[in-house]
């Protein structure tokens, strides 16, 4: 009796999409890592060290520019190596004061933010109520939508002389104030600019720190003030040194709002970097005077993070974690 042979068809029965389909494994085969658990964690980290990369190679190429001294005769940096331009920081007082003026701003509007932004994050996170809620949302993310520019130049009219404000003065008797192109309206800017920011970074910590936590202190005889104080402040402590670290360094380097409400008169320090990198073309002086702010800015936010603890930013590893993140 004969026997019926089964033979294997070869490659080329099968359709073209099947065969497509084993050419994209095998290519995904060879370029696939064989150790993923190694390889996947360096390609998160790439964008992070890329981004790094990028800003040391600015600050060595703006360190390098500051040590280059304007030449009058061809208004070009001179060739020659110096301390010239830091020399002219510590001779010329409008530096240290413009200095001075944007480090104050930094803390005061620092201090204001957080005392409003922690208010408005509580209530938005605990809140029962969803209009109350979505109220709050809706006035925190509106700002997003308008530019810094906008909205500065929105309180240069509310508050000019023929704003809103002075309009109300004058109608009642008074004479107009002058309520632009001073100090305390660049801060009161500069708050309203920082407020969302530092909302946003307040709510997730407020919202780690779960209701059972407050109800447990109530029932421990702590009044709802005490268990705010003992119990909900130190808790929400990293969202504070997150809100607090980006809100004093955002000011310190802010530009637009010192410009338009201050009218010239009050620059900060990203001013007179503008001014010289773009008004009198002194590339040096203006280098000199980033790598002078960057210096500042970075060793006071170090100062906070070595007082505040760095853990409270899962900066402290393991070791923080076993500590309570001190």
């Amino acid at each position: 009796m004969p026997v019926a042979v089964m033979l294997r068809p070869s490659k080329r029965a099968y359709p073209l999409s099947w065969r497509l389909l084993d050419a994209a494994e095998a290519a995904v085969g060879l370029i696939r890592p064989k150790r993923p658990e190694l390889v996947v964690p360096a390609l998160f980290l790439a964008p992070a060290i890329l981004l790094v990369a990028v800003l040391v190679w600015g600050l060595v190429d703006m360190a390098s520019d500051s040590l280059h001294v304007l030449d009058t005769a061809t208004f070009l940096p001179a060739e020659a190596m110096s301390l010239g331009n830091y020399a002219q920081l510590i001779d010329r007082p409008i530096y240290a004061t413009v200095i001075w003026r944007s480090l104050l701003a930094g803390v005061i509007v620092t201090a204001a933010t957080l005392l409003l932004a922690f208010p408005y994050a509580y209530v938005m996170v605990r809140t029962s109520s969803p209009v109350v809620r979505r109220v709050l949302l809706i006035s925190l993310f509106l700002p997003f939508f308008i530019g810094q520019v906008v909205r500065a130049y929105g309180w240069l009219i509310i508050l000019g002389a023929k704003g809103i404000v002075n309009g109300a003065i004058t109608g009642l008797g008074f004479e107009p104030l002058k309520l632009i192109y001073t100090y305390e309206t660049i801060l009161f800017g500069l708050v309203q600019y920082m407020l969302p920011f530092a909302v946003l970074l307040i709510a997730p910590a407020i919202t780690a720190i779960g209701e059972e936590v407050e109800m447990a202190a109530s029932s421990l005889g702590a009044n709802w003030w005490r268990g705010f104080a003992t119990v909900v402040l130190p808790m929400a402590r990293p969202g504070l040194i997150a809100a607090g670290v980006v809100v004093f360094t955002l000011t310190l380097t802010d530009f637009a709002i010192p410009n338009i409400l201050g009218g010239g008169t009050n620059d900060f320090a990203a001013n007179a970097i503008y001014d010289a990198f773009f008004r009198i073309s002194d590339s040096g002086l203006g280098a000199a005077l980033a790598i002078v702010l960057t210096f500042l800015g970075s060793t006071i936010v170090g100062i906070i993070l070595a007082i505040a603890g760095a853990g409270t930013l899962g900066m402290g590893g393991r070791a923080s974690a076993k500590g309570g993140g001190a």
